[in-house]
């Protein structure tokens, strides 16, 4: 088994404790990685709050640099990290491999952003200029789904604002970004960047430490519930992208076999372990039985098994609690809804689930309200737009949504009715670094990704300036 260690102001550490790390596609141990303990916390807090000045000082091209560099070692450790991905995550290996190109290329976005001063008022009486400053050390928190892209995606903003941090992952998947770690070693200074790895019990420790100014989670509503809360004590900012129940509203204009590929990607991509990939579609009446046999054809078809299989296009749902979430659902699905495709889950090791589609099923069932994150897709039925459109609001989620017509200006219309951070016209899951990612509702507090994501690593101060000429008037 390979050594894993700990990061800790600029050092590879072991700790006393270790944690097994399952590979989801046979539950067998894949390897050992540390357990940080209380004290390791502390030295992972204290070193990058001891580097901060001196980070915060540095000038933004040289930060900038520093995550070129990174980007250039997510290219060099591309296969290493991308067989860590598949071995601890599940996704098939080509899917990793994309995972590292997408981290590669979210920190070289990242990195040629900017953060400048500017004028509010500038004439001969008042000078006003606005800053956006570091906000000092940051804790991110990671969840299981994209591990190495999510990491970088905090790890980036963070740094090039001139924060420091430390990066805990989850336990079920802590391997890449402990690479990650070993492949960052040199390129920042000692401190900048901490990662240390637990069993699920360090976070409330990390949230509510005094000398953490903000916290940046990824996770299910119900953590960033406690995350808030542990938080509140020391007033931290907080960014938390957290659960989410993407509907695909499909308008009766639409031809299905344009759109039926389409939806169903970006339904179970990643198995369905994303946060905004679609959770349920709504189809009217007219053309719910071809959309339901189109999207019911192609789960039928796909390959579900081992990342490390060449053959297969999707891997298992990463970890035994989810797994059991997603059996769960799925029971109920088959109690009150019609399952077209999938629905038996294969008595083998692994967390192994087909691809499944249920018809028939109406909101207030579990299956259609609450997010499954797994390979399970609800087709509601519908006859009126705007009873669908009002339930999809009274949704407690609201991070994402898509509309399907023919019609654009049809499509934006409704599209604007929609109360989610992003909605989606004719496409689903179309994200980019660039694009910021906000959220509403019980989806989270602040915005990922983009210009406004960065900044929501800084905090605002103003240079009012009384100008001399007005002063001697």
């Amino acid at each position: 088994m390979q050594n894993f260690r700990l990061l800790i102001n600029g050092r590879l550490e072991p700790a006393r404790e270790t944690i097994d790390v399952i590979n989801p596609a046979d539950e067998k141990v894949l390897a050992q990685c540390p357990k940080a303990s209380i004290a390791q916390l502390e030295q992972a807090v204290q070193a990058a709050k001891q580097a901060f000045p001196s980070w915060s000082q540095t000038p933004m091209s040289e930060r900038r640099i520093q995550l070129m560099l990174m980007a250039n070692a997510l290219q060099i450790h591309k296969q290493e990290l991308a067989l860590l991905l598949t071995a601890e995550q599940g996704k098939p290996l080509s899917q990793a491999r994309a995972e590292v190109d997408y981290a590669q290329a979210f920190c070289q976005t990242i990195a040629d952003m900017r953060l400048d001063n500017q004028w509010l008022i500038d004439n001969e009486q008042q000078h006003v200029q606005l800053q956006r400053r570091p906000l000092g050390v940051v804790a991110a928190i990671t969840p299981w789904n994209f591990p190495l892209l999510i990491a970088c995606y905090k790890i980036a903003p963070a740094l090039l604002a001139g924060n420091t941090l430390v990066l805990k992952p989850a336990p079920t998947t802590p391997l890449a970004t402990l690479k990650l770690g070993e492949a960052i070693l040199n390129i920042f200074p000692p401190g900048v960047v901490n990662i240390i790895t637990d069993n699920n019990d360090l976070g409330p420790l990390l949230t509510q430490h005094p000398d953490i100014q903000k916290v940046s989670f990824t996770g299910s509503t119900q953590t960033g519930k406690a995350v808030m809360s542990s938080a509140a004590a020391t007033l931290k900012r907080l960014t938390l992208e957290l659960g989410g129940n993407d509907a695909a509203l499909v308008l009766d204009d639409v031809n299905v076999d344009d759109v039926a590929q389409d939806i169903f990607n970006a339904a179970f991509i990643n198995s369905g372990q994303v946060c905004v990939a679609i959770k349920r579609v709504y189809v009217p009446d007219r053309i719910y039985d071809r959309m339901c046999d189109a999207i019911a054809t192609l789960a039928a078809s796909a390959i579900v098994g081992d990342g490390m299989d060449s053959a297969s296009q999707y891997g298992p749902v990463q970890n035994r609690a989810q797994f059991d979430k997603v059996c769960g659902y799925l029971h109920e699905a088959k109690q009150h809804g019609t399952i077209i495709a999938g629905g038996d889950v294969p008595d083998q090791p692994g967390f192994l689930i087909p691809l499944t589609v249920v018809r028939d099923l109406k909101d207030g069932n579990p299956v259609v309200d609450e997010e499954a994150f797994g390979p399970i897709l609800p087709i509601v039925r519908y006859t009126d737009l705007d009873q669908v459109i009002a339930g999809l609001n009274r949704s407690p989620y609201g991070l994402g949504g898509s509309v399907w017509s023919s019609n654009l200006a049809r499509a934006e219309s409704v599209a604007n009715r929609l109360d989610t951070g992003t909605v989606w016209i004719n496409q689903h899951c179309a994200f980019g670094p660039h694009i910021p990612m906000p959220t509403t509702r019980a989806s989270g507090i602040g915005v990922e990704w983009g210009q406004q994501g960065l900044e929501e690593y800084t905090t605002l101060r103003v240079i009012n300036t009384k100008r001399t000429e007005a002063a001697g008037n």
